[in-house]
């Protein structure tokens, strides 16, 4: 019996590869309809064509595979904290056994964030420095840690042992403190107290080519289009990046989730994102060139739609 929920939630996802050459990042999300759950799982790989982007398909699909497994029978969520740390150590293990077997991907790594929204608590398990992001009240804020030397720089700029502009341009900024690799995780972030969710809370999970936009400007977005649907903030964030006109960007992926007071309680999940077999698809391309993937269901009298959303601009 899936779990009875006051709020629901509405998620899209996006992904644009930047200036660079491939796509290292991966990301999946499910959110049924009517359940009181859903969770997202993103991945922004390192190491390079055959390897970055293998090692983050192999890290989300381990991820989403075992919470998807455990979904199933909501009241295994009681211990979420153990089926977090566990699937990521599974998908580091995964990852250790492909590089064993594939000595050219040796090196490969990911990044990786996965919240899980269950009722009115969100869970999380980060490894890396891809930000998990909560707007509430007109205000952002990170939630999950960063495993990257930028915490350690500016507490270096805080104290006076370097100045604000050597920290801002330092090379080593972006260096990963932890990182799934196939070997030991320095750090993981899987807190043991939930954060409580609200009504009108704004959830964004991305990897750090977001952050090419500075948070205020994401937070200044957010809150101009706080009354939009999540695949038109989404698509904002995305459209925001493009203008930069960046010649180093990098690969932006981004789940934008939308919580809301629940207005209808359906007795049975009608339909996950793209997962449904006899689900119709249909590409919607909107003025801007951007890809909505829907999906549309009809169960009773009810129709559901979703959408996955992409940046990638049709020729």
């Amino acid at each position: 019996m899936y779990p009875l929920a006051e709020l629901s939630y509405e998620a899209a996802s996006a992904q644009s590869r930047g200036r660079r050459e491939y796509q290292e990042d991966s990301i999946a999300c499910d959110f049924p309809v009517g359940v009181g759950m859903g969770f997202a799982v993103l991945a922004d790989g390192m190491g390079g064509h055959a390897a970055g982007d293998i090692a983050s398909k192999i890290a989300v699909t381990e991820v989403f595979s075992e919470l998807k497994f455990n979904g199933g029978d909501p009241e295994c969520l009681t211990g979420i904290g153990d089926i977090l740390r566990n699937a990521v150590l599974g998908a580091n293990e995964c990852l250790r056994f492909h590089a064993e077997q594939n000595p050219e991907t040796e090196g490969m790594g990911t990044t990786l964030v996965a919240p899980v929204l269950m009722g009115d608590s969100l869970h999380w398990i980060s490894v890396g420095d891809s930000p998990l992001y909560l707007f509430r009240d007109g205000q952002l804020s990170r939630l999950n840690e960063d495993h990257s030397m930028g915490p350690q720089i500016n507490y270096m700029v805080d104290n006076g042992l370097l100045d604000s502009r050597q920290g801002a341009l330092h090379p080593d900024r972006n260096c990963l403190t932890s990182v799934l690799i196939g070997g030991p995780i320095a750090q993981i972030d899987c807190p043991a107290e939930p954060v409580r969710l609200y009504p009108d809370d704004i959830i964004v999970v991305a990897s750090d080519g977001l952050q090419f936009l500075a948070d205020q400007e994401i937070s200044n977005l957010i809150a101009a289009h706080a009354d939009r649907s999540s695949a038109e903030i989404g698509t904002v964030l995305l459209r925001e990046i493009e203008a930069l006109d960046d010649p180093d960007q990098d690969n932006i992926s981004v789940c934008v989730i939308r919580v809301s007071e629940k207005r209808e309680v359906l007795e049975e999940p009608t339909v996950s994102v793209g997962a449904m077999q006899g689900t119709e698809q249909r590409v919607i391309r909107n003025r801007n060139g951007f890809a909505f993937m829907a999906s549309s269901s009809k169960t009773d009298s009810r129709n559901v739609m979703t959408y996955r959303l992409s940046m990638e601009k049709s020729a």
